[in-house]
């Protein structure tokens, strides 16, 4: 008999993710990962697939391996596994067999490596803290304060930086001491050697106001280290970077708009030393650029047949895309329908490998055929899962809003019969940037396939959509954006299968913020549920790792100029008004949208004679659902679902009484 996809989903859902191909096309490294159920813990491999029909088998058999690398010969495979400090060192093993062998030894832990063109060298990133405290220091007989300096000295999920960067490095094939090559203030990323060995692009944030601004930019270094040169003159973020074949110029992913923000809109950008930035792409695409530290940017190739192949996001679909370095339209390769967030491609840019996210499983990998777009699915590990708890279906419409036209998204139960009536599920996204994609989403998956239909909107301010839609948000938090979502809500609860009476609402992060927004603005949901969500923005501002660099292009200005208006747009503000039962869910180490958010609303809703119920979860940072315990995360969609339950569960109410519910069409 069919089941549910419940929260225990979590113990049984097997991840792929980071495929790298070898230079001739011939094998694929991938790494693959489940949570361990006994150990409480995630545990990740790499695994090695003879292309085009092999099957996957375990390379490695540690319990943390990532990012695998094949060197440019194709007889070695680099990886990232942590040593017995728990830092993350490069290993190196022959790929015909052999052990693992332990190349750095950096003190501080490694996030990212490149192989040089020879293969001789490997470039890495790894973390320099001037106050690293030395090997074997006790804490309980020594604590040591901390200095604070700047804005930005913590991060999210990292945690606290201090005056700590991360820097480049090189380092032998043969092993040795490693060669520092960057230093001073700013995080140097996402290296990339030159062709002819001789230099290295990398990204950072090192203008003068880089503590207001989360702006980064290219940067060339000699390999041998040096003043670093920046490439990429007025452009405000870049977030991906590749070199020519000739090594005269490079491609990168970002924005000229000095408002950007991550995850906003990007295009693609041709650089080179002394000349501005000319842009390759429009708006219809955006170009993919990960999301650090969590996802890193997926592969960029400049090709030498003169075109720049990069995976693209447009409408909620991704997609492998080509355009002619000369100028001319973008070209769809492959893909479409899937959430895309890794890319590698062969040697000679003939194949492909995407890891995406398809709307019935949450990751697969797909070989792509680059000259014809053949597209082959190569993985599918949860298809057994997938059999005995069949995914809901997905079901799109778009409808007109004030001149724009607002994507939405129904998730039905897999049984899903039009002659029932369902309660329904608005789930709003994060960001406010992000985007909902036909892709498969945990938190849509178990309320729809539990009896809930669940609509998932990608209002004003989405990103997928355009300069002028995603810049359509800033300064308006909870205005547009408020109203395209009550709209799409209109449209289907007019639907006879929706039991009007029976509405819930639930957000994360920004998603948060619009649920008290909603409830504090309307009474016609009967439960509300808010995730990490951003309550207060004045004390926001002064308590988030980003209140200054995010907070002041998206809430009008600095706090002292705006001071008002971030007021006005405060849930908080509208505590009084609050009819529907609340749900607070908040990890205790966010520094992203700080706890003290939630604190502040259940304080005032509770002293209101309020129903609300405020979960804090222990040692969890914002992005604690996609990184964090395991039980953490398994209780979080427990009571989101308990609650939905609880509230929205009952027998549906009589028709005449639902038409008179606030807010009924």
């Amino acid at each position: 008999m069919p089941s549910p996809i419940d929260p225990t989903a979590i113990y049984h859902l097997v991840g792929v993710a980071e495929p790298h191909l070898s230079p001739d096309g011939h094998l694929l490294a991938f790494v693959r990962s489940q949570v361990d159920r006994e150990a409480m813990t995630t545990r990740s491999q790499i695994m090695l697939m003879s292309l085009p029909g092999g099957a996957a088998r375990s390379f490695t058999q540690g319990t943390r391996d990532a990012q695998p690398r094949f060197s440019p010969d194709g007889r070695h495979l680099a990886f990232l596994r942590p040593d017995a400090q728990k830092r993350r060192q490069i290993w190196v093993m022959p790929v015909d067999g052999g052990e693992a062998r332990q190349l750095t030894t950096a003190e501080g832990d490694i996030s990212e490596f490149t192989w040089s063109p020879d293969g001789q060298r490997l470039a890495f990133v790894a973390d320099v803290d001037p106050d690293r405290l030395p090997e074997g220091h006790d804490r309980t007989k020594e604590p040591q304060v901390k200095v604070v300096r700047r804005i930005r000295y913590r991060a999210d999920t990292v945690g606290w930086r201090g005056d700590a960067h991360r820097h480049l490095f090189t380092v032998g094939l043969d092993g040795g001491p490693a060669r520092q090559i960057t230093a001073g203030d700013g995080d140097d990323v996402a290296p990339a050697w030159s062709p002819d060995g001789t230099r290295i692009a990398f990204l950072s944030g090192r203008r003068p106001d880089r503590d207001l601004r989360a702006g980064t930019e290219a940067y060339v270094v000699p390999t041998e280290g040096g003043e670093p040169e920046c490439w990429s003159g007025s452009l405000a973020l870049v977030d991906a970077v590749a070199w020519s074949p000739h090594g005269d110029r490079l491609v990168v992913a970002g924005s000229d708009d000095p408002d950007a923000v991550i995850g906003g809109q990007a295009w693609l950008f041709a650089l080179a030393p002394g000349t501005a930035p000319r842009r390759m792409t429009d708006d219809a695409v955006r170009p993919a650029t990960g999301f650090r530290p969590t996802v890193p940017e997926p592969e960029l190739r400049w090709t030498a047949d003169g075109h720049v192949l990069f995976l693209a996001d447009a409408r909620g679909q991704s997609y492998l895309s080509q355009v002619p370095v000369a100028g001319g339209p973008v070209r769809t390769v492959a893909g479409g329908g899937f959430l895309a967030a890794g890319l590698s491609l062969d040697a000679q840019a003939a194949h492909a490998v995407i890891a995406a996210a398809p709307p019935d499983s949450p990751g697969a990998l797909y070989y792509v055929e680059v000259s014809g777009g053949a597209v082959r699915r190569l993985t599918a590990y949860n298809q057994e899962y997938f059999a005995q708890h069949p995914p809901a279906r997905l079901e799109k419409f778009t409808f007109q809003r004030s001149g724009w036209d607002i994507e939405a998204r129904l998730w039905l139960p897999p049984d899903f019969d039009p002659q029932q009536r369902f309660p329904l599920v608005l789930d709003i996204h994060g960001g406010p940037h992000g985007a909902f994609y036909d892709a498969f989403n945990l938190t849509h998956q178990i309320l729809a396939t539990a009896g809930y239909l669940v609509l998932a909107v990608n209002p004003r301010g989405s990103a997928t959509y355009g300069e002028a839609f995603t810049r359509a948000v800033l300064g308006d938090w909870g205005g547009e954006d408020y109203l395209d979502l009550m709209a799409a809500v209109d449209l289907v609860a007019s639907r006879p299968e929706v039991d009007r009476a029976r509405l819930g609402v639930h957000g994360y992060s920004y998603g948060g913020f619009m649920t008290l927004w909603t409830v504090g603005h309307t009474d016609r949901f009967r439960a509300a549920v808010s995730g990490a969500p951003c309550t207060d923005l004045a004390s926001m501002y002064g308590t988030s790792d980003i209140g200054v660099s995010f907070g002041e292009i998206q809430w009008g200005g600095p706090r002292a100029v705006a001071f008002a208006g971030y007021v006005a747009r405060s849930p908080l503000s509208y505590a009084a008004q609050v009819q529907t039962p609340v749900l607070l869910l908040h990890g205790e180490a966010d520094v992203r949208c700080p706890i003290e958010q939630s604190e502040q609303y259940f304080v005032a809703l509770k002293r209101l004679g309020k129903d609300v119920e405020f979960v804090r979860f222990p040692e969890c940072s914002h992005l604690f659902l996609r990184a964090g315990h395991p039980r953490m995360r398994e209780e979080y969609y427990r009571r989101v679902l308990a609650w939905f339950d609880r509230y929205l569960k009952a027998e549906s109410v009589p028709a005449a009484e639902a038409a008179a519910m606030p807010g009924s069409p």
